[in-house]
């Protein structure tokens, strides 16, 4: 055999690269599975706060409104609609955020 024969094609260095970075991510995702669950959790209940205070905050102030100045139109269920287009919108950033970062960790991995 020659020292030609021992060196690693260009195909089968790459693989093992390959498979290298990959036993990598899949170590560092091994590790970091506890937090990946409890940071899930914490997302979904910043999501879920996230609509939910504007939300009531608006219907709390539409009800003072509607108490104070009584009229034609619902205070509480426009000020509540509102307060919920205000939450799904922050909900949005927050989830767009969180997918922002993930995907650049994902490419940090990679190189």
């Amino acid at each position: 055999m020659t020292d030609e024969d021992k060196s690693p094609t260009p195909d089968k260095k790459d693989f093992s690269e390959q498979v290298g970075i990959k036993a990598a991510r899949k170590l560092k995702a091994q590790r970091h599975a506890t937090r990946t669950v409890w940071s899930g959790l914490g997302m979904m209940g910043l999501v879920g706060w996230s609509v939910v205070i504007p939300t009531l905050l608006g219907a709390a102030i539409g009800l003072w409104l509607d108490d104070r100045y009584p009229g034609g139109r619902s205070w509480t269920l426009a000020l509540m609609a509102a307060g919920l287009v205000l939450g799904c919108f922050n909900a949005w950033h927050w989830v767009a955020k969180e997918e922002r970062e993930i995907r650049k960790q994902e490419t940090d991995d990679d190189e």
